[in-house]
C-alpha cells in the first residue's frame, strides 16, 4: 500500500512538473509565433510588456482571467462551460506519453501511438460541444466545418504514422526514436546522423504529415475553423474570458504536440544531429526542445507566408491528394521492407 501511494505521488509530481513546464513553454512559443509573424511583415511585434515584450503572453493571460465570463441566455450552460475544458484537458493529457529524453516520459507505454490516436480523435468533441451549446447558427455551422476538417486530416495522419511504424516495428514512441539510430546513413558506413532519421526515406510522408498537422490544429493556411473574415471566431464566437482562453490554450498545446510528434517520428527525437562525442555532451532534452522549436518556426513561417485555402480546396487536398498518396506509400513501404528483408525484428 505504501509502495502504491509513493508511486502515485511520484507520478503526480512528474505530471505537475511537466504541465508547468509545458504551459510556460507554450506562453513563450506564442510570443515567438507573434515575433516571427511580425518580422516577416517588417514590424516590431510585442515589445512593451517586459524586456523585448517577452511577458506579453502573461499579460494576455491576466487580461483573460479577470474579464467577465459571459454565457448566452439561450445556451446550454453545462455543455457550454465543459466544452473548452474538454479541449484543453485532452490536449494536455496527450503529453503523458511524449518522451522528452531517453526514459523521460510520464507513461512510457507500448501503445503510445494508439493513446495519441484516441485523444486526438476525441479532441473534435470539444469543438462540436462548443458550437452546439452556443445555440447559434454561426458557431454551430463553424463547428460542423471544423469537425469535417479535423476528421479528414486525421485519416492521412494515421496512414503516415503507419509507414513510420512499419519502419520502427513498435508502437512505443521511445522505440521509434531509438530505431532512428540506424538508417540510410549507417548503411553507407557513416556515423549515426540526421541522414538516418525517417524524414529522408519517408520524405513524401514527412511533407504530408507536416501539412496535415497544420490542418489538424487549425493553423494557417487551414484556419477555416476560425476564419476571422468569414466566421469571426468560428465555434468560439460566443465565448469570452477564461473559456475562450481554454480553447486557445488547447489549440496551442495541440500545435506544440504536433511539433513534438514530428520531431519524434521524423527528426530523431532526442538524438543529436551527428553521433560524435562533443555533441553527445549536450543533453537529449535540449536536442528535443530545439527540434520542437524548429518545427514550430516552420509552422510560424507558413502562417506568415501562405494565403488561406478555400474550404473546397482544403477538402480536396485531404481526400483526393493526401489519402491516395499516403495509402500508396504504406503499400510501397511494406513492399520495400519485405523485398529487401529490412523488417524490424
Amino acid at each position: 500500500m505504501a509502495e502504491m501511494a509513493w508511486l502515485i505521488g511520484l507520478i503526480a509530481i512528474q505530471s505537475v512538473a511537466l504541465l508547468v513546464a509545458l504551459l510556460i513553454a507554450v506562453s513563450f512559443l506564442i510570443y515567438f509565433d507573434r515575433k516571427v509573424w511580425a518580422a516577416v511583415q517588417m514590424r516590431r511585434g510585442p515589445n512593451v510588456v517586459g524586456p523585448w515584450g517577452i511577458l506579453q503572453s502573461f499579460a494576455d493571460l491576466l487580461k483573460f482571467v479577470f474579464k467577465e465570463v459571459i454565457i448566452p441566455d439561450s445556451a446550454n450552460k453545462g455543455v457550454f462551460v465543459i466544452a473548452p475544458m474538454v479541449t484543453a484537458l485532452l490536449a494536455l493529457a496527450a503529453w503523458a506519453v511524449i518522451p522528452l529524453n531517453e526514459g523521460w516520459a510520464i507513461a512510457d507505454i507500448n501503445v503510445g501511438v494508439l493513446y495519441l490516436f484516441a485523444l486526438s480523435s476525441l479532441g473534435v468533441y470539444g469543438v462540436i460541444m462548443g458550437g452546439w451549446a452556443s445555440n447559434s447558427k454561426y458557431p454551430f455551422l463553424a463547428a460542423l466545418r471544423s469537425a469535417a476538417q479535423m476528421v479528414s486530416y486525421e485519416v492521412s495522419i494515421g496512414f503516415v504514422i503507419i509507414t513510420v511504424l512499419l519502419c520502427a516495428g513498435s508502437l512505443n514512441l521511445s522505440d521509434i526514436v531509438v530505431s532512428q539510430k540506424t538508417g540510410l546513413g549507417t548503411m553507407l558506413g557513416l556515423p549515426n546522423s540526421f541522414l538516418d532519421w525517417y524524414w529522408l526515406p519517408l520524405l513524401p510522408m514527412f511533407v504530408v504529415f507536416f501539412v496535415s498537422a497544420l490542418a489538424e490544429t487549425n493553423r494557417p493556411p487551414f484556419d477555416l475553423v476560425e476564419a476571422e473574415s468569414e466566421l469571426v471566431a468560428g465555434h468560439m464566437v460566443e465565448y469570452s474570458s477564461t473559456p475562450y482562453l481554454l480553447f486557445m490554450l488547447g489549440e496551442y498545446v495541440a500545435i506544440t504536440l504536433m511539433c513534438a510528434l514530428t520531431s519524434i517520428l521524423f527528426l530523431g527525437g532526442w538524438l543529436p544531429i551527428v553521433d560524435v562525442s562533443w555533441l553527445n555532451w549536450i543533453p537529449g532534452v535540449v536536442w528535443f526542445v530545439g527540434k520542437v522549436v524548429f518545427v514550430f518556426f516552420m509552422f510560424a513561417m507558413v502562417k506568415a507566408m501562405v494565403p488561406r485555402y478555400r474550404y473546397d480546396q482544403l477538402m480536396r487536398l485531404g481526400w483526393k491528394v493526401f489519402l491516395p498518396l499516403s495509402l500508396f506509400w504504406v503499400a510501397l513501404t511494406a513492399a520495400v521492407l519485405v523485398t529487401f528483408g529490412w523488417l524490424p525484428a
